[in-house]
């Protein structure tokens, strides 16, 4: 396995072991998508108040959930690492100490949530209908993000042990529970009354409290190879520490810059009207559709390619990064066409203006390209080069990209220039694009290959 090719018998064991790793993956994320458009799609028949408000009200659990992926990514740097060197009980600690802080995160954003709602709506919208809805949604849904961060933290660090079929259990329960509420509580069924947005936060917030029950009985009952200690969420190794800090919060940072870059598109869109918002909305909750099998492909390549390092074989590591790479590049031109695909159905179905749907229309014309580049940056940066121990090229590139480009240039043409919704659109899309040829130069370095175990 250590040549520069595979035979037909090694080509044949990777995609076993990547197809193992992707479908649940990407079945995981199809469903948390799910839980997504479940909202979107019914608070859309109640019109384009309702479905910005909650649209713009979920930029905070986005904000706050990129901050536990970037947590729980640069821990997997650490621990697929270990797993291919078969040291079970670092992995362990790698979980304490990542637990610990997750729980912090999540108790900080209920704080601020429950505190000042309003002003936080006000950052995404000026429209005091929107920001109303907005708040009674966070009132309710902010209960549910300590229970969020033990949750993901639990389900991503056992991905990198190779243990991801619970996570597609637990969501798909969780989403068929979620769909379940949503229909009686948001539209009165069974007795019940139309609680409207509050609805689809209460069902929500039940929904994640059932998926930290079952991962809790899980992680004490049927996950005999990782243990969930409670003494290590209280014990600290100052050498496994500094190296959990120097590899979790440089990604964490990343994910923090590329999601605050990400509600500032938000809020830019927001103020431009909520048939705008509306609009985005829609297009976002299809992009993640059209790529999930993308990022499936991306937390495979982190586990793969780490591993393979794990095990001291660079040349398996640099083969298995070029066929998920290529591999990317084939899903993403599909994820392109199935965005295009869905577009018309889109608009018909829901209740949008004719401002929004025209909004759409073009917007699901920019979000084509953007998934084929997405699929294959995220596959380079959050798989391949994280995989392999090069936690802070995806920090620069999102630097830049978003921060220096999108987000600056899209301001000015809103604002300043105020040029029509769709070319501000075009600008804020496209980081995407801009980071594309230096992943693939990044890729083609081999730089990220580095060994980060003790």
């Amino acid at each position: 396995m250590k040549s520069q090719t595979f035979n037909r018998e090694s080509n044949y064991i990777f995609y076993k072991k990547v197809l193992t790793l992707i479908i649940p993956m990407a079945l995981q994320n199809l469903i948390n998508v799910g839980v997504t458009a479940a909202d979107v799609i019914m608070l859309g028949r109640l019109g384009e108040t309702a479905i910005s408000g909650a649209s713009l009200a979920g930029q905070v659990q986005f904000v706050m959930t990129l901050l536990y992926f970037g947590l729980t990514s640069g821990a997997c740097v650490l621990a697929s690492q270990y797993w291919g060197k078969g040291d079970i009980r670092t992995i362990e600690r790698i979980l304490g100490i990542s637990l610990k802080i997750s729980v912090l995160i999540g108790l900080i954003f209920t704080i601020i949530t429950l505190s000042i709602p309003e002003y936080v709506m006000r950052i995404f919208s000026s429209e005091q209908a929107v920001i109303d809805q907005g708040v009674d949604y966070l009132r309710i849904a902010a209960f549910s993000y300590i229970f969020m961060a033990i949750t993901i933290t639990y389900l991503n660090i056992i991905r990198s042990i190779e243990r991801v079929i619970i996570s597609t259990v637990v969501y798909l329960i969780s989403l068929v529970f979620n769909v379940i509420l949503n229909s009686i509580l948001i539209f009165g069924m069974f007795g019940f009354p139309a609680m409207g947005i509050k609805g689809a936060a209460l069902a929500t917030l039940m929904a994640r409290i059932l998926e930290f029950i079952i991962v809790m009985v899980y992680a004490k009952k049927f996950n005999h190879v990782l243990n969930l200690r409670i003494k290590d969420l209280f014990r600290q190794e100052k050498w496994l520490f500094k190296d959990f800090m120097t590899y979790s919060l440089p990604v964490m940072t990343n994910e923090l810059l590329w999601g605050v870059g990400t509600s500032t598109y938000a809020a830019i869109i927001g103020h431009l009207g909520q048939s705008a918002v509306a609009a985005n909305s829609v297009a976002q909750v299809t992009r993640q559709f059209a790529t999930v099998v993308s990022f499936g492909i991306a937390n495979a390549a982190a586990i793969l390619v780490g591993k393979a390092i794990g095990e001291m074989n660079e040349e398996l590591a640099k083969l298995y990064a070029g066929k998920l790479l290529k591999m990317s590049a084939v899903i993403g031109f599909a994820a392109a066409m199935i965005v295009l695909c869905i577009s018309p159905a889109a608009r018909t179905y829901l209740s949008l203006g004719e401002t929004a749907n025209t909004y759409l229309k073009y917007m699901m014309y920019v979000m084509s390209y953007f998934t084929f580049a997405q699929s294959i940056n995220s596959t380079a940066i959050v798989g391949i080069f994280r995989g392999g121990g090069d936690i802070k090229i995806g920090l620069y590139l999102d630097a830049v990209s978003m921060w220096c480009f999108s987000i600056l240039f899209g301001f000015i043409a809103a604002f300043v220039i105020k040029l029509p919704v769709i070319w501000v659109y075009v600008i804020l899309m496209s980081d995407e694009i801009i980071k594309l040829p230096f992943s693939i130069w990044r890729f083609k370095s081999y730089k990220w290959i580095k060994n980060v175990t003790r």
